[in-house]
């Protein structure tokens, strides 16, 4: 349905807004798996720093060995290659030991957000039918409570401390569990301890599986318009290809690095989201730079305490970080002078943001488009750019985007129509729902987001409205008909309706409006509910109670008059 003539002209035109040395198409099949790229590194980079973290500096030599000795034991447990093991761990050197180990096991990852509550993670276990887990205690009491009713029986039980050598290790973990009382009371009878489980790994022998493009890396779960969680299937050669592609894209910002200097990254994105697996972890894996693995972002002092010591050259963010640093106090005790990439992804980059940051550490934020059906990246403002542009950029190498209409065919210039993307970095699919992998790919393999768009005469995108009714929380995507299902379970309410309002700190915050039976329920009660089965971000951020809601002739919620009645 779409004109080849419409589609080349198209493509030549953002091509030519390409910044000098970053070419149209890379090659994306250096590799052959992101397990030859860990390979590869590992041993290429051995003695360089690949993490720090409070305080502790951990060489690529290190979470090689490390991340061997946990493949050969997770390979002793009896699992066969392509089996799915869950990742529940924030910022923690853990992390990319158990994703590097679970990959070269020949095992699927499956990242898990720590703050879910029992309900969403019980459905992402049953869901990926995780066998085994890799969780920090702090969040094992939630696993505890759905243990029953999950497929996933090998525990591997990590603390803080486990990394940090036995006497600041133990100081840590004694803080952590009776000071700051972060480990609620769990039952987890037969859970390993992770130092454990590298021990026994260390006296096994670790067999190298074939792994090969097309095999499954990551399940990257992401909401849906059924209000389910779904599995984004990106297989090596996918994430692969979206590293390369954003290796290339940031060339003009890293030549500013001098010569012969480690390129150090701020980890404060969560690396269990795309953004942070695939543009700290995977990124710096292949270029030899270091994480600085911030644990608890939402402390803006303690991580801006964390940059004054250290020198750093990138940091990927989300609009509510930048704005959150900039506008601290202690913003100017952090020597800003060798940031060379500043790239805002997951949710809109606001102006008063970025002018502030441009204002602030002369490093201008690079605003990016991408979702986790593409590994992330899809478009990105050039690096070299100087000034805030409010669109999402540009394709980037080997990547097609195309603005179509409900029928799939393409919309003219300057007219809005669903962004569509077609490139290496596309997933396979959703997990084992071929009718809602239907629903988003076209037949010559385009994958339609949701976000309407529009492209002006010099190729560059930028949205302005979204297809469905996603709610963008901090980066993070919040489905009104999961909020939805949730709150019409408490007992007395008779429905309610979801629907995103602006917010100045998140972008968009979770309004709810709710159909009482019972009349003496409160707002308390709702937020209370809410807090038992909600994660944090997908929380009302305000309950109004109505004694109907605007609904259409055969009865379907009209969302966009709530939203509309939400706006100044």
């Amino acid at each position: 349905l779409r004109s080849p003539d419409m589609e080349s002209a198209m493509e030549k035109t953002w091509l030519k807004q390409y910044p000098q040395g970053v070419p149209a198409n890379i090659d994306v099949e250096q590799y052959p798996s992101l397990v030859a790229l860990l390979d590869a590194s590992f041993a290429k980079f051995a003695a360089l720093c690949a993490y720090r973290f409070m305080g502790k500096a951990f060489s690529f030599a290190q979470i090689d060995e490390a991340s061997r000795a946990l493949a050969a034991y997770l390979q002793s447990l009896g699992l066969a290659k392509g089996d799915r093991i869950a990742v529940m761990m924030p910022n923690v050197p853990q992390y990319p030991v158990a994703v590097a180990a679970i990959l070269r096991a020949g095992y699927v990852v499956v990242n898990v957000n720590p703050l879910y509550t029992p309900r969403e993670l019980e459905h992402q276990l049953k869901d990926s039918g995780a066998k085994a887990i890799v969780i920090l205690e702090n969040f094992a009491a939630t696993l505890a409570q759905v243990y029953d009713a999950v497929p996933t029986k090998q525990v591997v039980l990590a603390t803080m401390g486990d990394l940090l050598g036995f006497v600041k290790g133990r100081l840590v973990n004694h803080v952590v569990r009776n000071v700051k009382k972060m480990v609620p009371p769990f039952n987890l009878p037969g859970a390993v301890r992770f130092n454990d489980a590298l021990a026994a790994g260390r006296r096994k022998t670790y067999t190298p599986p074939k792994i090969g493009a097309d095999d499954i890396a990551v399940l990257q779960y992401t909401g849906g318009t059924t209000g389910v969680s779904k599995g984004a299937v990106l297989l090596h050669r996918n994430l692969v290809a979206n590293l390369l592609q954003a290796e290339a894209w940031y060339q003009p910002a890293l030549k500013k690095i001098p010569p012969g200097e480690q390129i150090v990254t701020v980890c404060a994105l969560p690396l269990y989201h795309i953004f942070g697996f695939n543009t700290n972890m995977m990124l710096s894996m292949r270029m030899g730079g270091c994480n600085l693995l911030i644990a608890n972002p939402r402390d803006i002092a303690g991580m801006l305490k964390e940059l004054s010591t250290t020198k750093f050259h990138s940091l990927p963010a989300v609009n509510t970080l930048f704005n959150a640093l900039a506008n601290h106090a202690d913003f100017d005790k952090v020597d800003w002078s060798s940031l060379k990439i500043s790239v805002g992804g997951g949710m809109a980059v606001q102006q008063a943001t970025a002018r502030l940051w441009l204002q602030k550490t002369g490093c201008p934020i690079c605003e990016g488009y991408g979702l986790s059906e593409t590994s992330p990246s899809a478009t990105c403002n050039p690096v070299d750019a100087t000034a805030y542009s409010g669109n999402i950029g540009l394709p980037m190498p080997n990547t097609e985007l195309a603005l179509l209409d409900d029928d799939g065919r393409e919309v003219p210039m300057g007219t809005p129509g669903e962004i569509a993307i077609r490139g290496p970095q596309v997933m396979a699919g959703y997990w084992q729902r071929p009718d809602e992998t239907a629903k988003v790919m076209t037949a010559d393999g385009f994958f339609r987001t949701g976000d309407i768009g529009v492209v002006d005469e010099r190729g560059y995108f930028r949205i302005v409205d979204r297809k469905k009714d996603m709610i963008l929380v901090s980066g993070f995507n919040v489905y009104p008909n999961e909020v939805e299902d949730v709150i019409t379970q408490m007992p007395g309410v008779l429905e309610c309706a979801a629907v995103g309002i602006a917010d100045e700190k998140a972008g968009e915050a979770v309004k709810v409006v709710v159909v009482r039976k019972d009349p003496s329920i409160t707002e308390a009660a709702v937020r209370a509910y809410c807090e038992a089965n909600l994660t944090g971000y997908k929380r009302p951020k305000v309950v109004e109670f109505r004694n109907d809601l605007p609904k259409t002739p055969v009865g379907k919620v009209l969302r966009r008059e709530l939203r509309d009645a939400a706006r100044p």
